[in-house]
């Protein structure tokens, strides 16, 4: 049974078309890159799946539910989560600050105004793994402004992963980062994938992130779907490489 299920969508604002008839099928545990051209409708096709707004025509199932005219809020209830291009987290709190709201809104503790000595202990162990599986344990206590790029974003994904997703899509995560920082970040997804059992979907722009990381790759072209397979596939094919990449091998 697949986890996510994508069927012929499109998205028109007035007389242009973002994305015209896509379909993509994302089974549990895979690692999905979704490449294109600037232009090539990956953002929309995100916002879709996440429910930013609906397809003006098509349908997307999650784990058998139909949600394409779902609210974003109730997806995430559902077990989807997503990242952004611009890093979107609390700049002047710190690490666990961040962290911990993540955390008390998946456990729905958020608005308590008081909090049992059990429901604390389990708060605090959840945020303590998620520092550590975000390879964040020196920066805990550091305020967010003050971290790289990339502490920044692994904040972020952490942020994301405490929402308990079966999904997690991320929008661009290595960009404007420096070798080091995205080899990091990079390690923290396979970590996601391998280790935790997480089906993710992620947009980049680096192939060399995208080669090491996916096992199916879609690619998109003036919002058309223009080819889909395995990295070595994608690597091989003619209209990818005239289209987008060129020789890449």
């Amino acid at each position: 049974m697949s986890l996510l299920r994508v069927e012929g969508v499109s998205r028109s604002f007035g007389s242009v078309v973002a994305v015209k008839e896509v379909t993509m099928t994302v089974q549990p545990g895979e690692l999905r890159a979704v490449i294109g051209p600037n232009g090539a409708g990956k953002t929309t096709f995100f916002n879709m799946i996440s429910g930013f707004f609906p397809p003006t025509k098509g349908r997307i199932f999650f784990a058998d539910h139909e949600i394409t005219a779902m609210p974003s809020h109730r997806r995430v209830a559902l077990g989807i989560a997503r990242t952004f291009q611009i890093t979107e987290i609390f700049p002047e709190l710190t690490v666990r600050e961040n962290l911990r709201i993540a955390v008390e809104v998946a456990s729905k503790h958020r608005l308590s105004l008081w909090l049992s000595r059990e429901n604390e202990t389990r708060i605090e162990a959840r945020v303590a793994a998620l520092i550590e599986l975000g390879g964040l344990s020196a920066k805990a206590d550091r305020q967010v402004s003050e971290l790289t790029h990339g502490a920044q974003r692994a904040t972020e994904i952490m942020m994301a992963l405490a929402l308990e997703p079966r999904l997690l899509l991320l929008d661009e995560p290595t960009a404007g980062m420096g070798d080091d920082e995205t080899y990091h970040i990079v390690r923290l997804v396979r970590r996601l994938h391998k280790d935790q059992k997480l089906a993710i979907v992620l947009v980049e722009h680096d192939m060399r992130v995208i080669f090491n990381l996916a096992d199916r790759i879609t690619v998109l072209a003036e919002g058309s779907a223009l080819a889909e397979g395995t990295p070595d596939e994608i690597a091989k094919s003619e209209a990818v490489q005239a289209a987008y990449l060129g020789k890449v091998r």
